[in-house]
């Protein structure tokens, strides 16, 4: 399915295109799901196995903390086996800049003003030119300079005024592959700045709440946010940014790109509230049955998508499972499974995730 099959998404307002490895950001290109490893960059295996879960899932861009000179190192392994472009994240010391882009990344996240004098943000624009990166300006409203907040105060104003400043510098090198965001932890803010940096610019944009919170608060406050820019034809990449893995992150994402059409549907799971009356892990087996479908159909994106149920017991449970293509409902430490509103089996609860997903692959 494309975009094109899917009735109702938002138009887009232009901007420019640039590429993050394989993947195009901007000038209509479908909007990209980003997220942040949470490992120690050095760490090798346990970065690449965390990109490999994202991936998955269907992320498309990983950024990276890049800290020292051991982790700019480290990307060269990273950045050789990760299935998705790797964005190298930078503050304060241009030197790591230029040894992430020599460990083979795909794309920088450095402030030019914070970097050092023009002539150390010179050698990495020239860097960056001489590979064909981007670099995205990430200004946070807890980071301004001192000036720009002093002028402006800790409002959207000075995050733009911050953001364009750094695009200034950028630009004065000759250097325009861009993306910037304008990220505050204050929604109505994130929301103002954004506005006000669409109209200003045409390069393209990067969403996201920073420091959203935990699992609950920051789905929501990212959703609201995101929701509505998104809906006004405002952003070209996304990242939502809990106070949780990657994983769920990325899985919030594409909930928000999918229920604005910006994104093919994913996995449709219906699942009861639960209550008393379960004997069964209903939340955990959901929740199982989520990420095991997502990760299906990020695999085969072709493949047909029946409507599935996870119900807690033997009240309700077999009546929805009739109106499910495929369905779990509860017993006593057991599933019975549903397709096509007929039983065809009972199974151990340790048993049930595994045979829905025997079901939803043979599919016809």
């Amino acid at each position: 399915m494309s975009l094109a099959d899917i009735p109702h998404a938002p138009p887009r307002k232009p901007t420019r295109q640039i590429r993050v490895g394989t993947v195009a950001v901007g000038g209509g290109a479908p909007v990209s799901v980003q997220t942040m490893t949470k490992t120690d960059t050095r760490d090798v295996q346990a970065t690449l196995s965390q990109i490999r879960e994202v991936a998955a899932l269907g992320c498309d861009i990983v950024r990276l903390a890049v800290i020292d000179e051991a982790a700019a190192r480290a990307l060269a392994d990273i950045c050789r086996e990760s299935p998705l472009p790797v964005v190298a994240d930078i503050h304060f010391d241009h030197r790591l800049a230029l040894a992430a882009i020599g460990s083979g990344v795909d794309g920088l996240r450095i402030n030019p003003g914070n970097i050092g004098g023009l002539n150390r943000v010179r050698e990495v624009v020239a860097a960056a030119s001489e590979r064909g990166l981007p670099i995205r300006i990430g200004v946070n409203a807890g980071s301004l300079e001192k000036e720009v907040e002093a002028r402006h105060g800790r409002t959207a104003e000075a995050l733009v005024e911050s953001a364009l400043g750094h695009v200034a510098i950028l630009e004065g090198l000759g250097f325009h592959e861009i993306k910037i965001s304008v990220k505050a932890s204050d929604v109505a803010m994130t929301i103002s700045a954004y506005r006000l940096l669409a109209e200003r610019t045409d390069y393209p944009l990067h969403l996201g709440v920073t420091e959203a919170g935990t699992l609950t608060a920051g789905t929501v406050r990212s959703s609201v946010a995101m929701g509505i820019l998104l809906s006004e034809g405002i952003g070209d990449t996304i990242r939502v940014s809990l106070t949780d893995t990657p994983a769920r992150e990325v899985r919030v994402g594409l909930e928000i790109l999918r229920s604005l059409g910006l994104r093919p549907p994913g996995s449709s799971v219906i699942s009861c509230p639960t209550c008393g009356r379960v004997q069964v892990p209903v939340i955990e087996t959901a929740a199982r049955v989520e990420e095991e479908l997502d990760r299906y159909y990020s695999q085969n994106p072709a493949a047909p998508r029946p409507r599935v149920a996870v119900m807690g017991c033997m009240v309700n449970g077999p009546g929805e499972a009739r109106d499910a293509d495929i369905a779990l409902a509860g017993g006593a430490g057991k599933f019975a499974l549903y397709e096509r509103g007929r039983h065809v089996a009972t199974v151990p609860q340790a048993e049930a995730v595994s045979a829905l997903m025997e079901r939803v692959r043979n599919w016809r």
